[in-house]
């Protein structure tokens, strides 16, 4: 019988899956739920640690090329060049005024004393000669002070952070820029020396003022080169870094001394000084208390003086010297002046504003005041207000009949007077019949100037009062010879300057001389004697009249210890009180009011605007000036001539028919 074969089995269905169970057992998320669950066993340590630098490392790298992305545009549209400043001295070489980032010379670290460079060290990086741009060990440190301090007492960036940050990136505190930074320095330690890090850093720095590197802060606050700057000198530029305003010499020097002092003391720390060499340092005499320049605001002139810079020179790449004819003494003297007459009287006679300007023989402007407190308002009120003056315009109205051919020895009548619908009144609401040229304008008669003004006329008078030197429109009417016309200060005082001048040209100016800090010069005034503009006899004449205005008239007030000629000036409701007057070397304006043109208690010319002239005029004569008369040379003066050659232009000022009663 044949064998049976044995019996197959047969596979039945199962809900068993092998491929799916594998699947699941051996899930990435399982492996690494089982890997750390290892990990915290105790087992494959080492495993996770390479993982982990592996990782870290990667991730690091990402974020880094994300900040690092913009460093080289950075690092290409930095602008290194650094910005001119414009510095400008008065007329004795006394720097009062800084526009715009102030430089000094370059240096190296072999340029500057030991004791500058260790100050620095000492008290913002002393490990900077072994760090490679960032200091852990500092950043730790000031981690742990500002933790136990409990507020931000140290910060841990080095030289060579802050040369990063100051030449190529904002002073924004963001992660980003943070990173940047770091990037930065290892660029710049890479690139360059220590000691070429150091000079940068050091020439670069702000600290105060303006003051951009250790040479200008060392010329600015103590007059001399960073590479004669004592150990004490050195200590105070070291502080600067940590608050420039703050620990400014110039505005604050008890602090800047008591910072100094730490100074001196990080230096003994790091082993830069001996402890006995602090004591020296404090035994010296302490900082005097003083402003840039050595007082005088002089704010309103500088302003005017930057206003005519464009006209004479192109911008510049290095810095500009101006040597302006700011006259230091006396422009503190008229600050002085101004600011006691308002605090004593101001309240009592409603007057809240002044304005002053001073002009030597030649045209210098020695002093100018705009306002009683430029910080209060910048609005110049002696080159930008326009106020009318009043009876001080009456000399051109005398002038321009002495020019036309009318004795000074005519007499004129002081009576009622109407012309067309317009009846013209004295101050006094007297009469006195006929009466002198001299004596008219002495005590500043309306009637008998407006019998002058109308057979002068009209016109002739404006186009002579422009031809003198004013540069606001005029109208052609009798009411000009009366002051109603709006004029500002300068202009005004530029106009007795001419008198004082015996008829020449006097044309107002700030700037003797431009120069760059290298030494080339850009601009020259050079010899400026002005050419006549009216006859002399006759200015003599209306001299004769201004004296009599101060010694009996209506300027006695203003009288001084020398020959004086002036004239008053009070318009209707006591709004504007003016008085303006010259002696042998100086000629200065003076306007009282308010900007509101409210009217004054009752001030006029002849009070306190003539009593502020004298007392400021005495003591600015102590300062008196010696004005020559150099030869004029138009050669000389380059763009000035331009405006010499438009203002003396006869044609400049159309005179048109003039009517008895003023019409046009």
């Amino acid at each position: 019988m044949p064998r049976k074969s044995p019996p197959r089995h047969r596979r039945t269905k199962s809900s068993y899956k092998p491929g799916k169970a594998r699947r699941h057992s051996h899930s990435p998320f399982k492996k690494l739920a089982d890997f750390f669950g290892e990990v915290l066993a105790g087992k494959n340590i080492f495993k996770f640690l390479v993982l982990a630098t592996i990782w870290g490392t990667v991730l690091v790298g990402i974020i880094v090329a994300y900040f690092a992305y913009e460093i080289p545009d950075i690092l290409r549209k930095t602008d290194l060049k650094q910005h001119p400043s414009i510095v400008l001295e008065a007329r004795d070489g006394t720097v009062f005024d800084r526009y715009g980032e102030y430089h000094g010379d370059t240096l190296t670290i072999k340029d500057m004393p030991a004791h500058l460079v260790q100050a620095f060290l000492a008290i913002e990086d002393r490990r900077f000669y072994e760090h490679g741009g960032i200091d852990v060990f500092g950043i730790l440190r000031a981690g742990v002070s500002n933790v136990l301090a409990g507020h931000l007492v140290q910060g841990g960036s080095t030289i060579t952070q802050q040369l990063a940050k100051n030449l190529f990136l904002s002073s924004q505190r963001t992660t980003r820029r943070k990173i940047q930074e770091i990037l930065i320095s290892l660029w710049l330690e890479n690139k360059l020396s220590k000691d070429e890090i150091l000079a940068a850093y050091l020439n670069r720095i702000y600290l105060g003022s303006g003051a951009y590197g250790v040479d200008a802060a060392a010329h600015l606050y103590f007059n001399k080169s960073a590479r004669d700057v004592t150990l004490r000198e050195a200590a105070i530029l070291a502080s600067l870094p940590k608050a420039p305003s703050r620990y400014s010499p110039l505005n604050n020097p008890e602090a800047a001394e008591a910072r100094s002092r730490v100074v001196i003391q990080a230096m003994i720390d790091a082993k830069f000084l001996l402890p006995t060499q602090k004591s020296d340092t404090v035994t010296q005499a302490p900082l005097p208390g003083k402003k840039p320049g050595g007082g005088g605001d002089g704010k309103y002139f500088v302003d005017w003086t930057m206003d005519q810079l464009g006209d004479l020179i192109d911008e510049q790449d290095e810095d500009v010297i101006i040597r302006t004819t700011l006259d230091l003494p006396m422009q503190r003297e008229a600050e002085r002046q101004i600011d006691n007459m308002i605090t004593d009287k101001g309240k009592a006679s409603n007057v809240t504003q002044a304005a002053l300007v001073s002009i030597g023989q030649n045209g210098a402007v020695r002093a100018l005041v705009g306002g009683r407190d430029y910080a209060e308002s910048s609005f110049n009120r002696a080159t930008q207000a326009k106020r009318q003056p009043g009876s001080s315009f009456k000399p051109i109205v005398y002038l321009a009949a002495l020019e036309r051919g009318i004795d000074k020895d005519e007499k004129l009548l002081d009576a009622p007077i109407k012309i067309g619908g317009w009846s013209p009144e004295n101050y006094t609401e007297n009469f006195r019949g006929e009466v002198s040229m001299k004596d008219a304008l002495a005590y500043s008669i309306n009637t008998a100037t407006v019998r002058l003004a109308e057979r002068t006329g009209a016109g002739r008078i404006q186009k002579l009062a422009t031809k003198l030197g004013i540069t606001t429109p005029l109208h052609r009417e009798l009411s000009l010879a009366l002051g109603t016309n709006e004029v500002t200060v300068l202009d005004m005082t530029s106009v007795f300057a001419v008198f004082a001048h015996h008829g020449r040209a006097v044309i107002p100016y700030a700037i003797e001389k431009i120069t760059t800090r290298s030494g080339k010069i850009l601009y020259e005034r050079g010899a400026t004697a002005m050419p006549q503009l009216v006859d002399s006899d006759n200015v003599a004449a209306l001299d004769e009249m201004l004296q009599a205005c101060v010694s009996y008239g209506t300027g006695k007030k203003a009288a001084l210890n020398q020959t004086a000629s002036g004239k008053t000036g009070t318009t209707q409701d006591y709004r504007d009180a003016w008085f303006i007057g010259y002696t042998g070397r100086m000629t200065t304006g003076i306007w009282l009011g308010n900007d509101d043109n409210k009217e004054m208690n009752k001030v006029t010319g002849g009070s306190l605007p003539a009593q502020l002239w004298h007392d400021y005029m005495q003591a600015a004569y102590t300062h008196e000036e010696q004005d020559t008369e150099p030869a004029y040379t138009r050669e000389q003066s380059g763009g000035f001539k331009r405006f010499l050659d438009g203002l003396f232009d006869d044609d400049r000022v159309k005179v048109e028919p003039d009517y008895p009663d003023g019409r046009r």
